[in-house]
């Protein structure tokens, strides 16, 4: 059972990591998950999200347009939970799963933690993208088997190589 995280400063920084990683391992492994684009918009104070999702040509929004003045979460939860539905399907012959973000949703239980704990269970690995607010939550979720992983792109590259061609042997 291999889950590896990474929790990087700035927003955005760990959304741009996880999707050079998910480049760099096209081709070596079978990925599924998710990898998120977030978009800034002049005439907006939030951006807009996109969740590519791994081993498809599928892009969701999964921001909504609360007009120009949003302040609060934009997140449409509907579309994530697509998102979901469609990681979920996609486990069966992955080498590795890849998720954006362990977010609020996720910390109540819901969004991608459930398919977080199907893939442990089926023995493929997991690397998941988790903000320094949501860090306790995540740790406390992950009990302990969780693996913090530096902000190095070839040591996450090479975790995760050794990881998915373990499941995939």
């Amino acid at each position: 059972m291999r889950l590896g995280y990474i929790s990087l400063p700035g927003q955005g920084a760990s959304d741009a990591f996880l999707s050079a990683v998910a480049r760099a391992l096209q081709g070596h492994l079978r990925l599924c998950g998710t990898v998120q684009t977030n978009t800034a918009r002049a005439d907006r104070t939030k951006c807009d999200m996109d969740l590519q999702l791994l081993g498809s040509d599928t892009v969701l929004r999964i921001s909504e347009d609360r007009g120009a003045f949003a302040r609060g979460c934009t997140l449409d939860t509907s579309v994530l939970a697509q998102a979901v539905a469609a990681t979920e399907a996609a486990l069966q012959g992955a080498d590795l799963l890849i998720v954006n973000k362990f977010g609020k949703t996720e910390a109540a239980g819901h969004g991608f933690a459930p398919v977080i704990g199907e893939a442990l269970c089926r023995d493929v690995p997991v690397l998941v993208g988790v903000n320094g607010l949501n860090l306790p939550a995540f740790t406390a979720y992950a009990d302990g088997l969780a693996e913090g992983l530096p902000a190095d792109m070839a040591l996450v590259t090479e975790w995760c190589l050794r990881a998915g061609l373990r499941t995939a042997a």
